[in-house]
């Protein structure tokens, strides 16, 4: 199996965009497929996935939207927004699961829900390393991977680094076993006081993107190990993740170009295998 990964643009930060544009500009740059949620009307769901499969594009869900602060409404409306999603076939689903408030028992019930709507439906659902969410640090991650050894993830390391406030050098044990039950990967850069570094091609922020580089390799060198070939979303987000300048409200970069550049950047350090 090849360490060469796929890639996928997020439809997050192009909304704006008339969706077949959107399209276009994915296929032209290069990405193999979207990431993106999906709207419960069945017919505008059911036509952004044709569309997507016009273009010879691959489809990875993601669940966010679940917040109800009440547990059994949030369970109710997340058990609805994944067979929503499980019902179009995707790649996989990626959930942004439960909340940093919730006990470990609610937020394993959530988990359980997840697993037996992947039994039913047989499509894959693993869970997003998030701030706000079951898994926002990696030593509370780690104990979700305890109680749950099937349980995976998509890791976006961004988030731990800045909810510790470390690059997570001491913290190496859970780093290693998250990433030992990481299945897809979101290439945003964080650092010890934000998910997102101001600019990844800016030479100060070198040390930031070679230790997510590092991280991202073995992730790709352990799926490869095992016969899977990894997906990457370079999912640099657009305000307020983008710094704009005070005043004027420009944003400091085009989040497009940055994720664009994320992606050949990766392919090249990740051509080998």
């Amino acid at each position: 199996m090849s360490n060469t990964p796929q890639f996928f643009c997020p439809h997050w930060g192009s909304e704006l965009l008339p969706f077949t544009d959107f399209l276009s500009k994915v296929k032209y740059a290069g990405y193999q497929g979207v990431e993106m949620s999906l709207p419960m009307d069945i017919h505008q769901r059911d036509t952004i996935v044709e569309s997507i499969q016009s273009q010879g594009l691959k489809l990875i869900a993601q669940h966010w939207e679940t917040a109800d602060k009440d547990f059994d409404t949030h369970l109710a409306n997340y058990k609805m927004r994944l067979g929503n999603l499980a019902a179009v076939n995707p790649l996989f689903i990626n959930s942004q699961t439960g909340k940093d408030y919730y006990t470990i028992d609610q937020n394993a019930i959530l988990i359980n829900a997840a697993a037996e709507i992947s039994a039913a439906t047989g499509i894959k659902i693993i869970h997003e390393t998030h701030r706000g969410k079951f898994s926002f640090a990696s030593h509370i991650t780690k104990i979700y991977l305890d109680l749950f050894p099937a349980l995976q993830l998509c890791l976006d390391i961004s988030h731990w680094c800045c909810v510790a406030e470390t690059m997570l050098e001491d913290q190496e044990e859970a780093v290693q076993k998250a990433i030992r039950h990481t299945h897809h990967i979101h290439s945003r850069v964080g650092f010890t006081e934000g998910p997102q570094v101001m600019d990844p091609r800016a030479a100060e922020w070198h040390d930031m993107v070679e230790l997510h580089i590092k991280w991202w390799q073995q992730v790709i060198d352990k799926n490869a190990a095992a016969g899977i070939s990894t997906t990457i979303t370079t999912e640099f987000g657009p305000f307020p993740y983008l710094q704009r300048l005070p005043y004027t409200r420009q944003p400091m970069y085009d989040q497009w170009e940055v994720n664009v550049y994320m992606m050949n950047l990766l392919r090249s350090r990740y051509k080998g295998g």
